[in-house]
């Protein structure tokens, strides 16, 4: 059972242990930034080696606990031995933030399956991967928490180029549902953000010239979004604050979608 608790509206993490996967840059670093201002201890964990430089960074401009651990989420003896090491700093685990990602723009007639294999291998199994470490923790705690992933307004529009991104962020979102209900018995909130493009190295490499116009003509907010504006969106959905929401894709696009 998901249980209720006083609404105050601090978005206060005190006390509470956050995994960022994706954590040592972009949306994933606004994210563990966002943990720490509000009083969590986060763990930054990235496929990249300045995890540990991101994680000392963090600590000290937020005075926190943190970590940093390099991880590679498509092999489960690399996320097994990052349980471990952050179970040994922190001894528990309250909130996930889960967004390692990948992109490789093709043609739908000219993706490799190869190429298919590594955006569902990243973004799709390696998050549940994590997703289903974190959940045995979480219920061999007796406590909830809460799982955040990040999607893509991808998930549910057609995108040029995006097939292989497309299917693996779908695929995450179908994941959401199923895991939410299976895991509300446990108090167990399990969510998504879902961004429209993204001022990161990612959104830079799908987005340039003239597509990159265009799209931003699109969307009625007129601009892209920015890494703490996101993060913003999975704050909320890490707090108590959000206790009565599990399930959801929250769309967070400057209102690409509503037409």
């Amino acid at each position: 059972m998901i249980q209720y608790e006083k609404v105050n509206g601090n978005f206060d993490l005190t006390g509470k242990t956050a995994i960022v996967v994706g954590g040592a840059g972009g949306i994933g670093e606004a994210t563990a930034q966002m943990y720490a201002r509000k009083g969590a201890r986060v763990a930054i964990v990235d496929c990249k080696d300045n995890c540990p430089e991101v994680a000392a960074k963090i600590a000290e401009e937020f005075g926190v606990q943190t970590i940093g651990v390099k991880c590679d989420v498509t092999s489960q003896e690399s996320v097994d031995g990052m349980m471990k090491t952050v179970l040994e700093a922190f001894r528990e685990i309250n909130i996930l933030a889960a967004m390692p990602g990948f992109v490789d723009l093709y043609r739908a007639e000219e993706i490799s399956i190869s190429t298919i294999e590594k955006h569902m291998s990243i973004n799709a199994v390696g998050v549940f991967r994590v997703c289903q470490a974190v959940a045995n923790q979480m219920i061999r705690q007796g406590k909830g928490g809460k799982m955040v992933c990040v999607t893509s307004q991808a998930d549910f529009i057609a995108i040029n180029k995006h097939v292989g991104y497309t299917m693996s962020k779908a695929a995450v979102v179908g994941m959401i549902k199923v895991c939410a209900l299976e895991w509300a018995e446990y108090g167990i909130n399990v969510n998504g953000v879902a961004p429209t493009v993204v001022n990161t190295y990612m959104g830079e490499k799908a987005w340039q010239g003239k597509v990159k116009t265009d799209m931003i003509e699109k969307i009625p907010a007129h601009r892209f979004a920015e890494t703490d504006e996101i993060a913003a969106a999975v704050l909320f959905l890490s707090c108590n604050e959000s206790n009565m929401i599990t399930g959801e894709d929250l769309v967070v696009d400057g209102g690409f979608t509503i037409y």
